[in-house]
């Protein structure tokens, strides 16, 4: 049995390794007291909470979990696993869609959730962020504290760790790109060729000699090169010294619309009629200085067993118009439609009656109450099975005919399966699909497939479900949706990792699943890696692989 005196007795290169993390001044034993981490074992009554991530159906069984509060800790941490020649994963908010960290082949699981320190470095002129922050106390303390924020997702306890690696996308990316764009730096935990572990600051600075690791981590995904444990933002274009103009300033208010639109209402023509409308009018709005870049719109598609579907649309409440351009976009997606208060969940989010008549919210008060109004993620018990797609254009007859067939079929009985269809463009697309790892910069709107569900007995049925849905919306591409310079479809987004996309019963296309996600980009990400972990320490079943 792995205990802690074993990890704290892991050879000398774990000696090593704590030897030159000694803070200037300070005695050995005072660094090692300094950089021990809390070890979680199996007999602890802690352990069963920290081995499940939001999705129940990947539980892990470590021999031990490191709770690590700093970079020292978190190297030695590491250090102590390598020479141990124990498999490493890292775990931030515990969001992972995927089994990237908890899977049968993990020995040890660093947690970094307890690194949640936001502040402002003055030598730098950023904002610094641990890795382990959510992003509600995110957004809260860089508003509260100077009055500006990142772009970053709506679900309030995604982790910084995977959210800002994996590219990072929200309700603002349409005005102000996605996260990474406003990554100035990152400091991770690598090992190197010797096996030594050793944090390293990498920055976009052209003369940084680290800076591909750098821009590794503007999409590469989590748990490829290293352990994240902090990032810096700054907006590119600052300067100055004030720190409130560092970053991008939020909308001081918004305007926030729910509307449901019953099932029994919605024919195959209404409902073709309404997602075509969506894919227009993002097709329209698309450039970054639209007035439309300032609204964010989720088409929000439960299967029938729901009730009905949902249309949540949030605008910057300060642009010019902003109630009209907010009515004249629902009238155009919803006329002819019978629509109605969101009195039943829809997507992610739960039921919304208030907002059937916009509201002005101020804005952190928008981002708290979109943000915790999500029942997939204060239920611990849900199980999910997810698909992604970037869209380049809109969805034709007979894939929005696929779709409806599969949203209304009267076998499947589950009001969590849904296709959710979410704005994109904008400022995303004004940057150069190399400039960072992420590398869909020209699609208009995701889609997201997805079921949750709670008891194992029905992983059979919403498994198959939300293959066949996926399979078919894509059938003309090999059930994928593949990238393509001038085609529709763009392939698939790492933040929303898919388990199947590696299968080739599933994954019909003949495209490997790497350029599903990175396109042209994954050799430049695989030298990265042969770079930084040569010896493939940080690894799962989709992880960047090393050069052949």
């Amino acid at each position: 049995m792995l205990n802690r005196r074993r990890f704290l007795a892991s050879g000398a290169a774990a000696a090593a390794g704590t030897a030159a993390l000694a803070t200037q001044g300070a005695t050995t034993a005072e660094a090692l007291r300094a950089t021990d981490a809390v070890t979680v074992l199996p007999s602890d009554p802690r352990y069963a909470d920290l081995v499940v991530g939001n999705n129940s159906r990947w539980v892990g069984r470590p021999e031990a979990v490191r709770l690590v509060t700093t970079t020292a800790q978190v190297v030695r941490a590491v250090q102590e696993a390598v020479s141990a020649g124990k498999r490493i994963s890292v775990r931030g908010g515990g969001h992972c869609y995927a089994d990237f960290v908890f899977n049968p082949a993990v020995q040890v699981v660093i947690d970094t959730s307890q690194m949640t320190a936001v502040s402002y470095d003055e030598d730098r002129k950023a904002f610094s962020v641990e890795a382990g922050a959510t992003l509600l106390r995110v957004y809260e303390s860089l508003y509260k504290g100077w009055g500006v924020t990142i772009p970053g997702g709506m679900c309030y306890s995604v982790g910084m760790g995977g959210h800002i690696s994996g590219g990072g996308y929200g309700m603002l990316s349409r005005r102000h790109g996605l996260t990474v764009d406003h990554l100035l730096a990152i400091e991770v935990v690598t090992v190197d060729a010797n096996g030594r572990a050793r944090a390293v600051v990498a920055t976009r600075e052209p003369g940084d000699a680290n800076r591909e690791l750098w821009w590794a981590h503007t999409g590469g995904g989590g748990g490829n090169f290293g352990i994240v444990t902090r990032y810096w933002f700054r907006t590119p274009g600052s300067t100055g010294s004030d720190p409130a103009q560092q970053l991008i300033h939020p909308p001081r208010e918004v305007l926030v619309s729910a509307v449901g639109l019953p099932w029994s209402s919605l024919t195959p023509a209404a409902h073709k009629s309404l997602v075509r409308k969506f894919g227009a009018f993002h097709a329209r709005n698309n450039a970054p200085d639209s007035p439309y870049a300032a609204l964010c719109s989720f088409l929000m598609m439960n299967h029938k067993s729901n009730g009905s579907i949902g249309l949540l649309t949030q605008i910057d409440a300060g642009v010019p118009n902003a109630e009209r351009l907010l009515q004249d976009y629902l009238t155009d997606l919803t006329a002819d439609l019978e629509i109605q208060p969101l009195h039943a969940p829809a997507g992610e989010l739960g039921p919304l009656p208030e907002f059937f008549t916009p509201q002005r919210l101020p804005w952190l008060s928008s981002v708290k109450l979109l943000g915790t109004s999500n029942p997939t993620l204060t239920n611990p018990t849900l199980r999910g099975h997810h698909k992604s797609a970037y869209l380049r254009q809109g969805l034709t007859d007979d894939q929005i005919a696929a779709m409806y067939r599969h949203l209304t079929r009267e076998d499947h009985h589950n009001p969590a399966s849904m296709v959710v269809l979410l704005s994109y463009g904008g400022k995303i697309n004004s940057v150069r699909s190399d400039a960072t790892a992420s590398a869909q910069r020209d699609s208009l709107f995701k889609g997201l497939f997805q079921s949750f569900w709670g008891d194992p007995d029905d992983d059979p049925v919403n498994l198959a479900w939300t293959r066949d849905v996926f399979r078919d919306v894509f059938a003309a591409t090999g059930g994928y949706p593949v990238p393509s310079a001038t085609g529709q479809t763009d392939g698939c987004y790492i933040n929303y990792p898919d388990s199947d996309i590696t299968d080739p019963a599933q994954n019909r296309s003949g495209v490997p699943w790497h350029t599903l996600y990175y396109k042209d980009n994954y050799p430049r990400l695989q030298r990265v890696k042969a770079a930084y972990d040569p010896r493939n320490i940080f690894r799962h079943s989709q992880s960047i692989g090393l050069p052949t």
